[in-house]
């Protein structure tokens, strides 16, 4: 076995603290990374506090994944040690089935997605995430990161990039179409870098008038503060498409109205309670209310790709490990611009 050391929580009313654990020695087909940065997610917080369902404690989180390779298994032929590599939401999966063999792991037809973290893998042992200062991964669930880009902004594309660039490149988005994203944070900033960069008009949808300067300064276009109904009123059936990144509870049906006929609004956001939707909000238009999960292993790629291609990166606050407690709490209040990256150098 492998010494690791990271942060974990030990129950749901924890704070992260510093924990020692094992990874698995390096198999066949295994990579073994040095972690650099890791991001926070969202999501991240809902599992540590078990607001998603019971954890599996001590849990280390962590999805957002950069580093360099430090071993590679006699299998491995995609990587060699000293490349950059990524890892994202999930290490593992059944590989065979229908969903897997069109890279859509996520969605493994036998139930075989492995998370990177508060997952059990295929021989039954805990994954742990990217918290922490090493990870052993399959090499088919590790990504190449191209060293053109800044390596701390590079982190969370791994989650809010994909998030936000699958479902823009599924529904190809691009000129001529007319785009709203609503809610500016670490999904909604990557939606409005993607959907300038695919040659949309992006307007961002937002209840904070403090958010239009960064809007703009992001690419969008246009900003509509949606706490004032005659700027809504003017969006009457006016977008192509809608990014909606928010995870609170709100009124769907709003912002239907705001699609032309045949658009689209796209929830990547996750609120906690059940969708309440007025028949006549699609049907009045022929519009879709869909929503897009994460990404498969091959889209992920492809959007590092673009992205090293493209010079796009997230907008990061970087924060020594000993901080994490604090920055979960500044997630909760939106105060961050736009994603803290943990420096696992202070681990």
């Amino acid at each position: 076995m492998i010494n690791a050391k990271g942060y974990a929580a030990h129950s749901k009313t924890d704070a992260l603290q510093p924990w020692e654990f094992e990874r698995r020695e390096v198999g066949a087909d295994d990579v073994l990374i040095d972690i650099l940065y890791c991001g926070i997610c969202h999501s991240d917080i809902h599992q540590v506090r078990s607001e998603w369902g019971p954890a599996i404690y001590p849990i280390v989180p962590g999805h957002e994944i950069v580093g360099r390779i430090t071993a590679v298994g006699a299998n491995v032929s995609k990587f060699k040690v000293g490349e950059l590599a990524g890892i994202g939401c999930m290490v593992n999966s059944c590989q065979h089935c229908d969903s897997c063999d069109h890279g859509q792991e996520q969605f493994c037809d036998n139930k075989q997605t492995v998370w990177t973290y508060n997952s059990r893998d295929k021989d039954g042992s805990v994954t742990y995430g990217g918290y922490s200062n090493k990870i052993v991964c399959d090499q088919h669930f590790v990504l190449h990161v191209s060293d053109k880009l800044d390596l701390k902004g590079v982190a969370p594309l791994l989650c809010a990039g994909i998030t936000t660039y699958s479902p823009l490149r599924k529904w190809k988005v691009g000129k001529g179409h007319k785009v709203g994203v609503l809610g500016l944070g670490g999904l909604g900033h990557m939606a409005v870098k993607f959907a300038v960069s695919f040659g949309a008009e992006v307007t961002m949808l937002s209840t904070s008038p403090s958010k239009e300067a960064d809007a703009k300064r992001l690419g969008a276009h246009k900003f509509v503060l949606t706490k004032d109904p005659e700027q809504v009123k003017s969006l009457d059936r006016y977008f192509d498409f809608i990014i909606d990144t928010v995870s609170a509870p709100h009124d769907y049906n709003r912002y239907l109205q705001m699609l032309k006929t045949d658009g689209v609004q796209i929830c990547v956001g996750l609120p906690p309670e059940p969708l309440s939707i007025a028949g006549n909000s699609l049907m009045r238009g022929n519009r879709v209310l869909t929503a897009s999960s994460i990404g498969g292993i091959p889209e992920t790629q492809e959007m590092l790709d673009y992205c090293a291609e493209h010079n796009i990166t997230s907008d990061i606050e970087l924060i020594d490990i000993k901080d994490v407690n604090t920055a979960y709490e500044r997630v909760l209040k939106s105060d961050v611009k736009y994603r803290f990256v943990i420096d696992l150098a202070t681990l």
